[in-house]
């Protein structure tokens, strides 16, 4: 589960799976709750990452206490990398003196390839026979394991397997699927890829 945002657009300044969704329940409390059903269903331990960043890391694995079959997994992290941030006019690292923290920030999701390979989690999840990961966000519930999907996966000899959704007005300040004309290559486009002039066709979702 990527894990790595603050959910500072609703007003929080921890990880966004700690928001309450359903009674006192939390993203993450449902998640765990899938996680140990599907093992319990399955008859086999699903493993469980969180990618998080290190603004989520400490409030994600304290809450996760809770859970002593999941806490207690020492693969239960991948940590995001932090990228420094750049002062616009110099072009130089941002200094920040009253909160240095506040000088770095995480790359993204897409930082998930690079953390996996860098942290040496892959090398390792390989050695131990881990074939296949499926990578939702932590704040999509409707996102578990099919073994229906998995299956036709694991038989197409594909490397890379992603489910689209058609944009609604709900989703227009969120990424979205573009063909880069430079070599036909699918990309996803982020808003924060996308200038200030062009913000208007980005969130045109009847275009993207």
């Amino acid at each position: 589960k990527l894990n790595g945002g603050l959910g500072t657009s609703m007003g929080l300044d921890k990880a966004k799976s700690l928001l309450p969704v359903k009674g006192v329940d939390t993203f993450l409390d449902l998640t765990a709750k899938q996680v140990m059903k599907m093992r319990e269903s399955l008859g086999m331990k699903v493993r469980f990452m969180l990618m998080n960043s290190f603004s989520t890391s400490e409030d994600t694995l304290s809450f996760l206490e809770k859970y002593p079959s999941l806490r207690e997994d020492p693969n239960i992290e991948l940590m995001q990398n932090k990228v420094p941030k750049v002062d616009k006019s110099t072009m130089a690292p941002a200094a920040y003196d009253v909160n240095p923290n506040l000088e770095w920030c995480p790359p993204g999701h897409g930082d998930l390839y690079a953390a996996l390979y860098g942290s040496g989690k892959l090398d390792q999840l390989l050695a131990e026979g881990v074939k296949y990961m499926f990578v939702s966000n932590s704040d999509n519930l409707g996102a578990t394991l099919d073994l229906e999907l998995l299956a036709y996966f694991a038989g197409s000899d594909k490397p890379f397997l992603m489910e689209c959704c058609q944009r609604t007005e709900n989703d227009k300040k969120g990424g979205h699927l573009a063909l880069r004309t430079q070599d036909g290559q699918l990309i996803l486009r982020e808003s924060a890829m996308c200038a200030d002039e062009d913000e208007g066709f980005f969130q045109d979702v009847s275009r993207h």
